[in-house]
């Protein structure tokens, strides 16, 4: 039921969700408030579904954030009285941030866990996963830890439903100067600065650790090179393909003053370590052909007097690096993502490891104040093939999705879009190479994937800014991390079934700002699997505040330029 105007958006549940009504003329304020302590889980038409969780609130405590803020928020919006079990539970959640700090030890190569709370240091003795860190109890509520435990340590005590505020500082890094270029030619934006400024705490020596939350196309890479500037240390930068760390390297030539034989690439191809490296997980992930549980890359880079390890893309941080990061927790860290979600649902990994979330800015915000483009979504539903529904109604559960996700029927659907966007730049997106393939043939485009070397990507990437094709077809590795400004149309025919991670990454690859809106298109086949991931998979950009506008073939038959026409 659609709430009437005059009521508050907003019903509050004792089991810690929250129902919006998407209809009611407060939403989107109420939406905001709501995002900096709960998480959606799941978007229906007229009501979305948040859930207050203990990492939100954690979140939300290191924003500064206190639960009497989010009280506040929650009775401005809530139709009702709220839960006084919420609000007991907001109270005891958010109060254990902080309660345990990690400071620096008398001794050298030590440090101290310490509470103020006698009980719960007894508590923690108790947990056999976190004890095993601690070397000794100095007093009642003050234990030693080696320094080398500090990361291991954090995420055990994060996974016991306490989380660690780190206040221990990091070691001396030598000095390395990092200049931006004159504000003439490059100037860093308001919220960047204030994105960095968040990150380094005014200087606070236990601040410098923590992620940065920014849409695709609001510039986290320049993020990046604020807080590098301000610091002038050591670098290591770890992106998501050689691609990506080739566009790090471009941005900091061109934006900073760093002399290029200081800068390193650390790839498959290539290994030079300088006072700025840019390196990928996938070298890093490498390990030795006799030794599984040796990462040789890993070993070597530990070994450098890095001031600053920037994980790009951070929600995608693999398995493999999360040793890496609990061993070097005296470097700073700082993670650059559009989303905290992670599929595998470890976001309390990236909490504990990497740090919490700094600074998180809306989408829309940013649309509004036009630094990235105005963007409108469709999904457009079509129906199986009678033949392939036979087909599809035997198959198992995977085999399903992908009947669906290469229904034939797409393609045209796909002519028809590009035939109405003529002129402009636009990718075509998919998961299946088979399907890939026959599109990129029928519209006698490029076709870029996995299998594509490096070198001819860089090529068709540069040849496709510059116009020189206006469709380029590409599988999953344009999900990150690349840079085409010109990209104004996405058309997506199938994905990695509901991840949430994906459908952001892809939407950003044509929020660049520019001055004409862009276009997110999502073909899907209707009753199957795929139209229920698709919902999914949709469920993180709801949250920002775009809208789906669905169109079914049976009544529908042309591509409309904005979801109001």
């Amino acid at each position: 039921m659609i709430a009437p105007l005059g009521e508050k958006p907003v019903i509050v549940q004792g089991d810690r969700t929250i129902l919006l009504h998407v209809d009611h003329p407060l939403y989107e304020p109420a939406r905001d408030a709501i995002c900096r302590f709960a998480e959606l889980e799941s978007a229906p038409e007229h009501v979305h579904c948040f859930r207050v969780t203990a990492l939100s609130l954690w979140n939300a405590a290191a924003l500064g954030l206190t639960p009497s803020d989010v009280k506040i928020d929650l009775g401005r919006y809530s139709r009702y009285r709220l839960p006084e079990n919420l609000l007991r539970e907001i109270d005891e959640i958010m109060s254990r941030y902080g309660k345990l700090a990690l400071v620096r030890g008398p001794v050298e190569g030590e440090l101290a866990l310490q509470t103020e709370d006698e009980l719960l240091a007894t508590e923690i003795e108790r947990f056999p996963s976190a004890a095993r860190f601690l070397i000794g109890r100095v007093g009642p509520t003050r234990f030693r830890l080696r320094e080398v435990d500090r990361g291991e340590l954090k995420w055990a005590l994060t996974r016991l439903g306490y989380p660690v505020e780190d206040r221990a500082g990091f070691r001396p890094s030598p000095h390395f100067p990092i200049r931006l270029r004159d504000p003439e030619r490059f100037r860093v934006r308001d919220y960047q600065r204030d994105a960095a400024r968040h990150f380094l705490g005014g200087g606070a020596e236990h601040m410098g650790h923590g992620v940065i939350v920014l849409p695709c196309g609001a510039g986290k890479t320049i993020v990046g090179l604020a807080v590098m500037a301000e610091l002038s240390q050591p670098t290591l930068i770890l992106a998501t393909s050689t691609a990506a760390v080739h566009q790090w390297i471009a941005e900091i030539r061109d934006k900073s003053e760093v002399p290029p034989d200081q800068v390193g690439e650390y790839t498959g191809a290539r290994k030079r370590i300088r006072p700025i490296t840019v390196a990928t997980y996938h070298v890093l992930s490498h390990r030795h052909r006799e030794d599984p549980k040796d990462f040789p890359h890993i070993r070597r880079l530990s070994e450098e007097p890095w001031g600053l390890v920037i994980y790009d893309e951070v929600h995608l941080l693999p398995a493999p690096l999360f040793r890496f990061t609990a061993a070097i927790q005296g470097t700073r860290r700082l993670g650059l993502t559009a989303t905290l979600v992670r599929e595998d649902g470890r976001e309390d990994d990236v909490f504990s490891l990497i740090g919490p979330k700094r600074y998180d800015l809306p989408w829309r915000q940013l649309e509004d104040r036009r630094f990235i483009a105005e963007a409108h979504c469709r999904e457009i539903r079509i129906a199986l093939p009678d033949p392939a529904r036979l087909e599809y109604v035997q198959a198992d559960l995977r085999a399903q999705f992908r009947i669906a996700a290469e229904n034939p029927r797409k393609i045209p659907i796909i002519d028809e879009i590009i035939g109405f966007h003529e002129g402009e730049s636009t990718l075509v997106i998919g998961q299946y190479l088979r399907q890939l393939r026959e599109i990129a043939t029928r519209l006698d485009a490029p076709l870029l994937t996995g299998e594509t070397a490096p070198g001819e990507r860089e090529r068709l990437y540069d040849r496709f800014r510059s116009g020189a094709f206006p469709v380029l077809v590409v599988s999953r590795v344009a999900n990150f991390a690349i840079d085409l400004p010109q990209a104004s149309v996405a058309i997506q025919v199938s994905g990695t079934f509901g991840s949430r991670q994906e459908e952001a990454q892809r939407l950003g690859r044509i929020l660049r700002p520019k001055d004409r809106p862009s276009f997110f298109y999502t073909i899907v086949t209707r009753d199957t699997v795929e139209q229920d991931y698709a919902w999914k998979r949709q469920r993180f950009l709801t949250e920002q505040g775009y809208h789906y506008d669905v169109e079914d073939r049976e009544t529908a038959r042309e591509p409309r330029r904005t979801p109001e026409a």
